[in-house]
């Protein structure tokens, strides 16, 4: 159905003359006669009943304006759900079980009244051109990978310095370790399934593996997380990398462990990415909300990030 007949019908039945709804409307009367016609002819009935005093609404026109009224109301919050500045706020959180996705329900609970939507994209390349678009508002990465480099409209702020640690089962070397230092790591092996090449997170582990001498293994279909845990329970041997925000359950017959990295610390540097010129009103405060919770990182930490892990830019 003809969404510009529709809107001209309701005109016309609010001014009760095609005239008048001509000069609401910015178009000729005979514009306005047109566009009614033509939704006449496809509903099959007159809507209008011409009259000395102007148009009337016959019987048909009377039962066919409250839903023409609701066909425009429906075409406003359409437009609206996808429109900047009246949609709501739409930030990429990668994964909805990941600590980032833990911040923007920290945002949400400070911010209540800001509607959003929370979508997850799988890489940092299609993240980026998903904000350059407008598609999406903003998104949680570490930047940059190396050989990569940001458009220039694109912004950047530090959110989280994300500590990592070992996680392993019972028999595992380490499993009753208080702490281990990265470089008794030299050797062993990291099993992680979901480290998919040319991802942000790839760069980082091969960084990592290159910097502690160990093997990070991507070998096997990634199930998911359940399996993963089964397989690091029963074996002596794997170990794997999760964050220390990471919310994990398992079976209390699984007795995992894990154990924190220190002497120097890995964390994993997430930043918030937006577009320069995003007018969106929400933006601004999902901005001040995650630079007023993030500490900073003094230079004297011992922490371990990528070289290619930079600070951001605002």
């Amino acid at each position: 159905m003809d969404l510009t007949a529709v809107r001209t019908f309701v005109a016309a039945a609010d001014a009760g003359q095609f005239q008048e709804a001509a000069a609401i409307l910015a178009i000729t009367p005979q514009a306005v006669s047109k566009r009614v016609a033509l939704l006449e002819r496809e509903l099959a009935v007159r809507l209008f009943s011409r009259t000395a005093r102007g148009a009337e609404l016959t019987i048909d026109g009377q039962a066919f304006l409250p839903h023409a009224r609701a066909l425009l109301a429906a075409e406003e919050r359409a437009a609206a759900s996808v429109r900047p500045g009246s949609r709501p706020l739409r930030v990429d959180v990668i994964g909805r079980r990941l600590s980032v996705a833990g911040l923007l329900r920290g945002f949400h609970a400070a911010h209540p009244d800001v509607p959003l939507d929370v979508v997850t994209l799988f890489d940092s390349d299609t993240a980026v051109d998903a904000v350059r678009s407008g598609t999406i508002d903003a998104t949680f990465r570490a930047v940059t990978m190396p050989g990569r480099q940001l458009p220039p409209e694109i912004c950047t702020m530090p959110v989280l310095d994300e500590q990592l640690q070992l996680f392993t089962g019972p028999s595992h070397e380490f499993a009753r370790a208080a702490s281990v230092a990265p470089a008794r790591l030299a050797g062993r092996r990291i099993w992680m399934p979901g480290n998919a090449p040319g991802t942000e997170w790839a760069a980082y582990y091969d960084e990592f593996a290159a910097t502690f001498g160990c093997t990070v293994d991507a070998i096997g279909p990634d199930f998911g997380i359940e399996p993963l845990l089964d397989t690091i329970a029963a074996s002596a041997t794997l170990a794997t990398v999760v964050s220390e925000r990471t919310p994990l359950v398992w079976p209390a017959g699984h007795d995992l462990r894990r154990v924190p990295l220190h002497g120097p610390t890995p964390v994993y540097p997430h930043s918030l990415l937006w577009r320069a010129d995003n007018a969106h009103p929400a933006l601004a405060a999902l901005r001040a909300h995650l630079a007023a919770a993030y500490p900073g990182r003094s230079a004297d930490d011992d922490v371990w990030t990528p070289g290619w892990a930079r600070r951001g830019r605002g």
